[in-house]
């Protein structure tokens, strides 16, 4: 996959998260935009199996990686997002090795994991291919990635990196700073402590970091801190600022 190419390379890629919007056309529109990927919200969003599909088709078909939020790590909802041809998972509240190598087990292949097999699928782009082959490619380029937004999490952080198959590390500031009991304060210095031990660790490990921020000011200052993959906004946050920003212009 192009983007986990470009994390490797060292580049800072921008991705958001799509909460609200089921038109397939929303990966259309944010490609156009110039994001690098994005990111369905399954775990608060309502988002049905179809519709999901839909977007991942359309994103697919124009080269905007799609990935998926999963709600936790099961079988039959990590497999229907994989066989839908998602480019990757994002497991929220990752806290446990045993939660984190569930993840790799049911969306990576053998030798990897255990992901059940059937090609003629939106996956496969319904080709004839040979199954070893694509086994392997796919292995390698589902990107994998898990987030910390817990005291948990943070201190089992180093364990869950070093698990086979996981990519990298997205941080998720609302929940982390809530159950840290300084919800909102991101200038906490405990606050802070946890967002220099996940970059700490992900550089130590070799794998990516991130967090997913409503302000591009405050990415841009976690992109200089090191953080390589990162979240802007969202389809309703876009929308709802521009909004406010226009009609605030209009009526002054």
């Amino acid at each position: 996959m192009e983007l986990k190419k470009r994390l490797l390379e060292g580049q800072v890629v921008l991705g958001t998260m799509v909460t609200l919007f089921d038109n397939p056309d929303i990966a259309r529109i944010l490609k156009e935009c110039g994001f690098d990927f994005f990111i369905i919200d399954c775990e608060h969003g309502y988002f049905d199996f179809s519709s999901v599909a839909g977007i991942i088709s359309v994103a697919r078909g124009v080269e905007i990686p799609a990935l998926v939020r999963i709600p936790d790590a099961r079988r039959e909802v990590i497999l229907k997002y994989m066989e839908m041809g998602a480019d990757g998972l994002l497991l929220p509240q990752a806290e446990t090795v045993e939660q984190v190598k569930a993840l790799v087990k049911y969306s990576k292949y053998k030798d990897l994991g255990n992901r059940g097999v059937s090609l003629t699928r939106p996956h496969t782009g319904f080709r004839k291919i040979k199954a070893s082959e694509y086994v392997r490619q796919a292995n390698e380029e589902t990107m994998l990635l898990i987030q910390i937004e817990s005291p948990e999490g943070v201190e089992n952080v180093e364990d869950l990196l070093g698990v086979d198959g996981i990519d990298g590390a997205i941080i998720g500031p609302n929940d982390l700073t809530m159950s840290m009991g300084i919800l909102g304060q991101r200038t906490h210095p405990e606050y802070t402590a946890a967002i220099n031990r996940v970059i700490q660790v992900a550089n130590k490990k070799k794998k990516f970091s991130g967090i997913h921020l409503s302000s591009a000011d405050e990415v841009k200052d976690m992109i200089l801190r090191g953080m390589q993959m990162n979240l802007w906004s969202s389809d309703v946050g876009m929308l709802m600022s521009a909004a406010r920003s226009g009609l605030e212009k209009l009526r002054s």
